[in-house]
C-alpha cells in the first residue's frame, strides 16, 4: 500500500498547489474564499462531511460486496462534503455556490490519486470486471480486467484541462456554475465506470455508487435551476 500512499500524497499536493494558483490567477479579485467569509464552521462541515461520507460509503460498499474491513470512496467523500456544506449554508442562510475554488483541486486529486489505486492492484478493491479489450490489465490474479481506475483518472484529467481553459477565458457559464458542472461531470463518468466494477448490486445492475452518482446528478440539476430562477427573479 506504500505506492497508494505516495500517490495520495502527490494528489493532495497537486490539489493544494493548483487550488492556490487558480485562486491567485483568476479568483482573488472576486471576494474572499468561503472559508474566510463563513468561518471555521464551513471548514468543519466540508472536512467532516468528506471524512464521514468517504469512509462511510466506502465501507458500506465493501460490506455489501462481502469484503470485510474499512473502505474509502471518492464519490462518497464528495457527496458527504456537499451534503454537510449545504446543511451549513441552509442553517446560516447562505445562498449561491461557494465551490468554484475547489473545482481544479478536486479534478487534479482524482486524476493523480486514481493511479495509486491502479498500481496497488487487487488490494485496493477498485479493479474492474474481466474484459477482452486490448488495454485490459492483470492486477495480480491472472485475469485481464477493465482498468477502471485509469478510465476515471483520464476522464478527470480531460475535465481539468477544460476547466483551466474556461478559467483562462473567464467563461461566464463556467464561472457561475463551474462547481456544479464539475460535480455533474464526475457523477456521469463515475456512473458509467461503475458498470465495469464487480461490486454488489442493489437494484438490477446498479450498485451503491450508481445511486450516489444519480443523487449528485440530481443535485446539480436542482442547483443550476435554482440559480437560474434566482437570476430571473432578480
Amino acid at each position: 500500500m506504500v505506492i497508494h500512499t505516495l500517490f495520495d500524497l502527490a494528489a493532495a499536493a497537486c490539489s493544494l498547489l493548483l487550488t492556490v494558483w487558480v485562486y491567485q490567477w483568476r479568483l482573488r479579485g472576486d471576494g474572499p474564499l468561503a472559508i474566510e467569509e463563513f468561518g471555521t464552521g464551513y471548514a468543519i462541515a466540508l472536512i467532516g462531511g468528506a471524512v464521514v461520507g468517504g469512509f462511510g460509503f466506502g465501507t458500506l460498499n465493501l460490506w455489501l460486496s462481502g469484503v470485510p474491513g474499512l473502505g474509502r470512496s471518492i464519490v462518497g467523500a464528495l457527496a458527504g462534503a456537499i451534503f454537510a456544506v449545504e446543511v451549513f449554508k441552509r442553517l446560516k442562510k447562505i445562498s449561491g455556490s461557494t465551490g468554484l475554488i475547489f473545482v481544479t483541486g478536486f479534478a487534479a486529486s482524482v486524476a493523480v490519486g486514481r493511479w495509486g489505486c491502479f498500481f496497488t492492484g487487487l488490494d485496493d478493491h477498485t479493479y474492474g470486471t474481466p474484459a477482452a479489450v486490448p488495454w485490459a490489465r492483470d492486477f495480480g490474479d491472472s485475469i485481464l480486467r477493465h482498468p477502471v481506475q485509469a478510465y476515471e483518472a483520464l476522464s478527470m484529467a480531460v475535465f481539468l484541462l477544460v476547466a483551466l481553459v474556461c478559467f483562462a477565458r473567464r467563461q461566464p457559464v463556467f464561472m457561475r456554475h463551474g462547481f456544479y458542472l464539475m460535480v455533474g461531470f464526475y457523477g456521469v463518468q463515475r456512473f458509467v465506470w461503475e458498470f465495469f466494477k464487480p461490486y454488489a448490486t442493489i437494484a438490477g445492475p446498479l450498485n451503491l455508487f450508481h445511486f450516489l452518482c444519480l443523487a449528485l446528478i440530481a443535485y446539480v440539476g436542482i442547483m443550476i435551476k435554482r440559480t437560474a430562477d434566482d437570476r430571473t427573479a432578480a
